[in-house]
């Protein structure tokens, strides 16, 4: 892996972590749940061989700390930090922007809000479940996870969110997904892991709940439909995060992209990811 520059920048209630790779034109890429920069490593060398990759850790998480360690977390607010890195990257040319899972979120808000800074946007499953006819079990599902966090603790939280993402949301409280056995990691690999364990609370907590009750202006991405490219995981069908991009897709009238794995594909499947991915930014 190639050392990339790191920096800090200064955005409203925060200070943000975000790390630079390559030369060539901006690539934006904004990482989704509790995963931070980090978890770009397996694809983000491969991508600064044709780009300025950077990356970075969301407000909040990992090395991107808030001045208000208590302030409740918006799409918005995610979104303009986003947009003070192009501008401070790019400020005089429109970027490329990848953001998956919660990160997709964000970069659809971007777009909408700030279409003018965006050449051509990768959105891989955003879980925007307010726009699916079957939204008011997606936020029962959200409400049994706050519920069960608060009474419980952050396992059995997290065991409830992943159960209901797995099963597409439709799911009583009473289901827990299957046990995983135990992998052991490489150091970096470990160190990323720990990272992310340590933004989960956070990402439960503050991160879930506003997220997936934000609804995308879709009327504004029908009209910016010819810049953006919504994707899944190829093993992702029936569950929960491929379900709205499917939706927007056949809504807008656009191709749905199928990557590699399912909605970790970036890290399952991280050479054929980095492949198609640039193929996608190119189209």
């Amino acid at each position: 892996m190639t050392d990339p520059t790191i920096g800090n920048l200064r955005v409203n209630g925060a200070t943000l972590h975000f790390e630079v790779r390559g030369q060539g034109p901006l690539l934006l890429l904004i990482p989704g749940g509790a995963g931070g920069a980090a978890s770009f490593d397996g694809i983000a060398d491969d991508l600064a061989a044709e780009y300025t990759v950077a990356t970075y850790d969301p407000r909040g998480m990992s090395g991107s700390t808030l001045d208000d360690p208590g302030a409740e977390q918006n799409v918005a607010e995610h979104a303009d930090d986003a947009l003070r890195i192009l501008e401070l990257l790019s400020p005089d040319v429109p970027a490329k922007v990848f953001g998956s899972s919660s990160g997709g979120i964000t970069a659809l808000h971007l777009l909408t809000a700030h279409p003018e800074r965006i050449e051509r946007l990768v959105a891989h499953e955003p879980p925007v479940v307010e726009v699916l006819p079957d939204a008011p079990a997606h936020r029962a599902l959200i409400a049994r996870v706050q519920e069960t966090l608060r009474g419980q603790g952050l396992m059995p939280a997290m065991a409830e969110f992943a159960a209901g993402l797995k099963s597409g949301g439709d799911m009583g409280s009473d289901t827990t997904p299957d046990p995983k056995p135990e992998i052991s990691l490489p150091p970096q690999a470990a160190a990323r892991a720990e990272r992310t364990m340590a933004n989960l609370p956070y990402f439960v907590e503050r991160i879930v709940p506003s997220f997936m009750s934000y609804t995308p202006d879709i009327d504004r991405l029908e009209e910016l439909s010819n810049r953006l490219v919504l994707a899944c995981g190829q093993d992702s069908h029936g569950e929960l995060p491929y379900r709205p991009a499917a939706f927007l897709a056949e809504r807008l009238n656009t191709e749905l992209l199928h990557f590699p794995g399912g909605h970790t594909g970036l890290t399952t499947h991280p050479a054929g990811f980095a492949k198609l991915l640039r193929k996608a930014l190119q189209a």
